[in-house]
């Protein structure tokens, strides 16, 4: 050896900042830091016999590592901190006992990926699916979950959304109180079962989207305060919580734990994406904001691939999806929650707590249709003050639109779906609406075929803290007054029982059963329109425009080349006589007229048959000449979606 040259078997070659990584040369290089403390020991477990410890070197920035060469993949350990008892790893790529048992190493270069010529996820284009892992399936484990897969793929999902899946406290859970960053929830399966998942998705044409949580800290087995008091900041606080400082003195090691830990989920598990949870709740005085530079290093985890970063802020403030050039941080999506809040009015008829300030009407859709957000500066009454930022530059793709969500759906009564909630035939046209829009539409598992299960608040927590967690739960919903009535919160299931999360699992064999094949079949040729006729898939900026036509219906117009439009027109009310038709949007393109291409009263979707809306086409159905003619000008079933498409017309059609 030459001078302080280090044998190859030695040289650490370490992938991120932080956590126990296996080294090529044989060991496990561990690396954490804890800035607090003056000694720190990694402790070696092992059924076999008594505890190996080994002692870390400190540098001056605050970070302890060593080399261990007794460690490898599938070693137990944990880091003894000066006079404490020994704490889990923060950056532990596993917890097979929780979040309060033994880290275990993990190699992640061992897995035998397959897609290698997958190419990630465009902006355009994009069906989401939000999937919570536990209750996706009966079983409720990663390989379960990619028994579905298939089905996914064949109804036309072109990414699925993962809820949170860093590792929390007790058996079952939404993922929202996560403290295990780096880790997987054990109760889904291992690490590699999650990467057989995302192969498995990536081979059907499916990209993966993992939800994160850097808002706050869970309130049970995060033991970062004991590394380091700076991860918490003092200045702010969520409504979940403590908060994460990324702009505090000396706080360049936590920005660099969470900036990692998106990298990691892109780069050792090829994920195509985040979606970041209320971005609201991150709070951030530095430029650039940690939030740009999430997306940055996201981009860059991906080597090439594309990558999509959705995030949720409430305030909606349209920056967050704007270049950095532009003034923006460079994300990529954002949840509407207007189009949901109004879509919710519609079909309930409900406008309590945060449903204050929406109609339902039809001019909601149609300026949604062609601006995204409803808000972009207006007042708001709910919260005394004006909501959203101006948004009109913002692409149609960037605006991802749902009837159903999990928090949504957990906020109605007894976690009723949406589609209980209204008429079918309302519910059948608000999907075709959602599904041809030119936004980002979003399912939550189970809408695609009206799932009878619930979706529920479920958290398994110590009993102090289940109580804690049930009062909030139940002030939460007081917002509501029909909620916070007597006979409705003793319906509120309690949500540390396990009985309230079984409920909650879905039974994928009624996709094939009366009363959900329909709508099993509704979203697949609805999905099956968007992708293939050019005029939905398109999102292109300015390629729709809309007129009301009624307070509950209105008409969207789709452009496309040559005159080839499309017209989706929608009746949310009783069936409508339009006569006279005084508005444009509604004539067919020269030479041509308006033919029904698809209607969602057809038979095959629980409909009661499909009666052409407009004269000129009714006028060819009739069989008979000496007939006499229909004297309405345009008459649209009530509660109704349809797509029109033009058709030339015949020389009989002149006469």
């Amino acid at each position: 050896m030459r001078g302080h040259e280090i044998p190859v078997e030695h040289r650490i070659e370490r992938r991120y900042a932080v956590g126990a990584e296996p080294q090529p040369g044989g060991g496990v290089h561990f690396r954490v830091w804890a800035p607090k403390r003056q000694r720190v020991w990694v402790v070696l477990e092992s059924l076999a016999g008594a505890p190996t410890e080994k002692e870390l070197a400190r540098d001056a920035d605050g970070y302890f590592n060593g080399l261990v060469t007794e460690a490898g993949p599938g070693t137990f350990y944990r880091f003894r901190l000066d006079d404490l008892d020994s704490r889990p790893d923060p950056a532990s790529r596993y917890q097979p006992e929780g979040p309060h048992g033994p880290s275990q190493v993990v190699d992640p270069l061992a897995f035998p990926w397959s897609d290698g010529a997958w190419p990630g996820l465009p902006l355009t284009g994009q069906v989401v699916y939000e999937m919570h892992v536990g209750t996706f399936t009966r079983v409720g484990t990663w390989q379960a979950a990619l028994e579905q897969l298939s089905p996914l793929a064949e109804l036309g999902v072109t990414a699925v959304e993962v809820m949170p899946v860093a590792e929390f406290p007790g058996r079952f859970g939404w993922g929202y109180d996560g403290v295990g960053y780096f880790a997987p929830f054990h109760a889904y399966g291992a690490p590699d079962d999650f990467r057989r998942f995302v192969d498995t998705a990536h081979s059907l044409g499916i990209g993966i989207l993992l939800d994160v949580v850097y808002n706050h800290f869970g309130p049970d087995g995060c033991y970062l305060r004991d590394y380091a008091d700076v991860y918490y900041c003092g200045r702010h606080h969520s409504d979940w919580g403590d908060t994460p400082c990324f702009d505090g003195p000396n706080s360049q090691p936590v920005r660099e734990f969470f900036l990692a830990n998106a990298a990691y989920w892109i780069d050792e598990f090829h994920l195509d994406g985040l979606r970041l949870d209320a971005t609201q709740a991150i709070y951030d005085d530095s430029k650039p904001h940690i939030l740009e530079e999430i997306g940055n290093r996201v981009r860059a985890a991906a080597r090439g691939r594309r990558t999509i970063v959705v995030n949720e802020n409430e305030p909606q403030h349209a920056q967050l999806v704007r270049p950095p050039a532009a003034g923006g941080y460079g994300l990529d999506m954002m949840w509407n929650d207007d189009w949901h809040h109004a879509a919710m009015v519609t079909l309930t008829g409900q406008d309590e707590a945060y449903f204050t300030d929406y109609r339902g009407s039809a001019q909601e859709f149609v300026s949604a249709a062609k601006y995204g957000f409803l808000y972009q500066g207006q007042w708001y009454r709910w919260q005394y003050q004006r909501r959203g930022r101006p948004a009109f530059d913002l692409e149609p793709a960037r605006f991802v639109h749902f009837l159903a969500n999990h928090d949504q759906v957990a906020n109605a009564a007894g976690g009723r779906r949406p589609h209980e909630l209204a008429s079918p035939g309302r519910w059948r046209a608000l999907t075709a609406l959602l599904l041809l829009g030119p936004q980002t539409p979003m399912l939550f598992q189970g809408q695609e075929f009206s799932a009878s299960a619930p979706f529920l608040f479920f958290a398994d927590h110590h009993p102090e803290l289940a109580r804690i967690v049930d009062k909030g739960r139940r002030e939460s919903l007081a917002e509501f007054p029909n909620l916070a009535l007597p006979e409705m919160t003793a319906l509120i299931a309690p949500p540390s029982e396990p009985t309230t999360f079984e409920r909650c699992k879905l039974d994928h064999g009624e996709r094939v059963l009366p009363g959900h094949r329909e709508i099993w079949q509704l979203h697949k040729d609805l999905l099956h329109l968007r992708r293939e006729d050019a005029c939905f898939s398109a999102q292109r900026q300015g390629g729709v425009d809309g007129a009301v036509l009624d307070a509950n219906a209105f008409v969207l117009r789709f452009f496309g080349e040559d005159g080839n439009d499309r017209l989706l027109i929608v009746n949310l009310g009783p069936t409508l006589h339009l006569d006279p038709s005084p508005e444009p949007l509604l004539a067919p393109p020269a030479d041509s007229c308006w033919h029904v291409a698809w209607s969602s009263q057809d038979p095959a979707y629980g409909g009661v048959g499909t009666l052409p809306p407009e004269a000129a086409e009714a006028n060819r159905r009739v069989p008979n000449r000496d007939a006499p003619r229909p004297r309405e000008n345009w008459r649209v079933q009530g509660e109704t979606a349809l797509v029109l498409i033009p058709q030339p017309i015949g020389k009989e059609d002149h006469d």
